[in-house]
């Protein structure tokens, strides 16, 4: 079962844009729904509606629902999407837990996309976690201890492996700059682990598309600022120092190479691309 909440940390889309990739290409029906008026906090997230001149004439109900889905090989599996509850995260977890139980799920899979300083040049990569070490066993491990905020699918997670279930979860790596973006790239990358993890024959070609349509029109938007092209080699050659170390450590170059903080470039890019709508009003 593949699981997709919105809500929580999503750089560049990558949760989001690979569910409605999947949902637009594959067959699929719902088969359960939660109760979202009990999870959701309508005033922190406030449901769209349409007011046409004289009455409401549309509401956008939020829905938290499983649906059962085929991949191009015809081999079944779930999606649960929805947004991430507000409250009860407890009570969604043992619902969830449940449905894996009833209706047999072997494993459960939740991926996101998070901020790194990285570049967009380079491959992204994956942080991969779960209920089991053989199931992470070819991703580069995190390497340290750390505390981060919670969320309704990594509890979920945390109370599959106390109960015996297998999960994975797959976050990966978007650079800084490109983080509020919409960056198919990292759709891309998040269903490619899926397939390795799961097995299933998922589609890519529009999302592959998209990708390449995303990453030229990158290049040229960097290609025209020598500033921002400078900031981008300097990530590089973190980056590469970085995997040529093969160890976690510090993410910087060699201390004598001036290389940029993930900061100071989203800054740098977010400067260009401000000033290009200046100069195009229409863009």
């Amino acid at each position: 079962m593949l699981v997709q909440l919105d809500g929580f940390v999503d750089a560049g889309a990558a949760g989001r844009l690979a569910t409605e990739h999947l949902l637009a290409t594959l067959d699929h029906r719902v088969v359960a729904r939660f109760d979202v008026d009990g999870l959701l906090d309508y005033r922190s997230r406030r449901p769209m509606m349409i007011f046409d001149e004289d009455h409401w004439s549309e509401y956008s109900a939020p829905e938290l629902v499983v649906r059962l889905a085929h991949d191009s090989a015809g081999t079944p599996f779930l999606m649960l999407t929805g947004p991430e509850p507000d409250r009860a995260w407890e009570r969604f977890a043992a619902a969830v837990q449940d449905v894996v139980e009833r209706l047999g799920v072997g494993l459960v899979v939740t991926f996101h996309g998070i901020p790194m300083a990285v570049p967009h040049t380079r491959p992204l990569g994956v942080t991969a976690h779960g209920t089991r070490k053989d199931l992470v066993s070819e991703y580069r491990p995190w390497g340290g201890k750390v505390q981060v905020p919670g969320s309704a699918p990594a509890l979920l997670e945390f109370r599959l492996a106390e109960a015996g279930h297998d999960a994975i979860g797959f976050a990966v790596h978007v650079p800084h700059y490109l983080a509020q973006a919409e960056y198919p790239q990292s759709s891309l990358t998040a269903l490619e682990s899926i397939s390795l993890a799961t097995g299933l024959v998922l589609p890519t070609d529009a999302l592959r598309q998209a990708a390449e349509r995303t990453q030229s029109e990158i290049e040229q938007q960097i290609a025209a600022s020598p500033e921002i092209a400078s900031a981008v080699e300097g990530l590089e050659q973190q980056y590469d120092a970085y995997n040529r170390a093969d160890v976690r450590g510090s993410l910087l170059a060699d201390e004598a190479t001036p290389v940029p903080t993930a900061d100071e470039l989203a800054a740098q890019f977010e400067r260009f691309l401000a000033e290009q709508d200046e100069r195009d009003p229409e863009a």
